[in-house]
């Protein structure tokens, strides 16, 4: 027998290729989402101060530590670079409160500058791996991340670029960008701190308080205005 030929207007499916219906997707219980958001996060923190390298850090790595899938990563951040800055963000933000609480009751200018130093240094003297991680790793943040404020860290940059605005006014600093003063002493700081980080017993540190207010104090003269009575004496 020959095959008969179905009727064009018969649109049944053929026997077990009918439509199959997409799974449901069930919605994660209240609260299920923002924990596991802090799950990757401390997954991410734990990598990274294994490593020391976020480069070292994959999207795959972080997804086995949890015990999810890499997609269920990205239900939470855009991409690595946004995880990464999240965890710094974190240590930032911590780093600010300490500084918060060290300038508390302080109002001069020049003493809110040598407090906030003497927080960074103690900062990362007290969490040197996180410290590591936030400004002693390698990263691929750009200028242009820095431009549009996205970097991790910023809040604190602005704070202390209003610091030196107020030691100018004040007349402490002689008039210069506050942005290009800010960073100098910022680089300086770190400078400190990183030293302190990476060669602890070094004799100059025996009392590292004094040498912070020291180089705070060094660089306070060298910012302030030049004396136009004297400035051409010898």
């Amino acid at each position: 027998m020959g095959l008969q030929r179905r009727r064009s207007g018969d649109r049944r499916p053929h026997a077990g290729v009918g439509p199959i219906a997409a799974p449901r997707r069930t919605r994660a219980p209240r609260g299920e989402g923002e924990r596991l958001r802090d799950e990757i996060l401390a997954a991410t923190e734990k990598l990274l101060l294994k490593t020391g390298d976020e480069s070292a850090v994959s999207i795959r790595a972080i997804a086995d530590a949890v015990g999810v899938s890499p997609p269920s990563i990205y239900l939470h951040f855009v991409d690595k670079d946004e995880l990464i800055r999240s965890v710094c963000g974190a240590q930032f933000r911590k780093l600010d409160e300490l500084v918060a609480e060290t300038m508390a009751g302080i109002d001069e200018p020049l003493e809110k500058l040598r407090c906030r130093g003497q927080a960074h240094v103690r900062f990362g003297v007290a969490h040197p791996e996180h410290y590591r991680i936030m400004l002693m790793g390698k990263s691929n943040f750009t200028h242009e991340a820095f431009a549009a404020g996205l970097l991790p860290g910023m809040r604190g940059l602005q704070e202390l670029i209003e610091n030196v605005q107020e030691c100018m006014d004040a007349g402490d600093f002689a008039k210069d960008d506050p942005l290009a003063v800010a960073t100098i002493l910022w680089a300086a700081v770190h400078g400190m701190t990183s030293l302190l980080i990476s060669i602890p017993g070094f004799p100059t540190f025996h009392d590292r308080e004094a040498m912070v207010d020291q180089m705070l104090e060094t660089l306070a003269r060298g910012l302030a205005p030049v004396d136009e009575g004297r400035s051409g004496s010898k």
